[in-house]
């Protein structure tokens, strides 16, 4: 059921993006396997040239399978998913390339919440919960950050775990200057010798 509606979802966003429709014709007959571990979930994803066909449990052959916990999968969505498949929380086997160019689709089809919601429930309902979703997010992003300060200067001026900003940038700087005035004088150094060895 709800394989069947986001293969849906993909395919009426597919209609509205040429590029999208280019990239599906380009890719068609060609099959990535997604596992979602911590569901033990796999859905197949093919591309029959002007539409995407996903299976759950599919049988059969696929060029490229990635696996990850539900959270590293809508991650590798973000801007650095490099770092994911370095850490390996996400892991690729067979075609790296027909994956990413699986990614590069799904950005493209990657759909409005919103607009999807308000199919469902009408417009002022989904304008609302919209609303109150992004809240929410701004308000996490802003507990987090907090959180985070607070921790980081407990362990700065608290415990003494960690060296506090102002100090480490002061000493930081000091080692800077400290390489200058050491490449000054290996300059120096080498310009004596350079003279001495000119010498008769």
């Amino acid at each position: 059921m709800l394989t069947s509606l986001v293969e849906n979802m993909l395919n009426r966003n597919l209609g509205a993006s040429p590029r999208a429709r280019e990239m599906c014709a380009a890719l068609q007959g060609r099959r990535l396997q997604v596992r979602v571990t911590d569901l033990g979930l796999r859905i197949g994803f093919e591309s029959l040239g002007g539409s995407l066909r996903l299976s759950r449990d599919p049988e059969g052959e696929f060029e490229a399978e990635i696996s990850g916990s539900p959270l590293n999968l809508i991650a590798l969505a973000g801007k650095s998913p490099e770092r994911l498949l370095q850490s390996g929380a996400v892991q690729v086997r067979g075609d790296a390339e027909l994956l990413q160019r699986y990614r590069e689709l799904g950005l493209l089809l990657r759909p409005d919440l919103e607009e999807e919601l308000s199919r469902l429930v009408g417009d002022a309902p989904a304008h609302q919960f919209a609303r109150f979703a992004r809240g929410a997010a701004a308000f996490g992003r802003r507990s987090t950050d907090t959180a985070v300060r607070n921790a980081a200067e407990y362990f700065a001026h608290e415990s003494g775990d960690l060296v506090p900003r102002a100090e480490a940038e002061v000493f930081l700087e000091g080692v800077d200057r400290l390489r200058e005035d050491v490449d000054r004088a290996a300059a120096r150094v080498d310009a004596l010798l350079a003279r001495l060895e000119a010498k008769p």
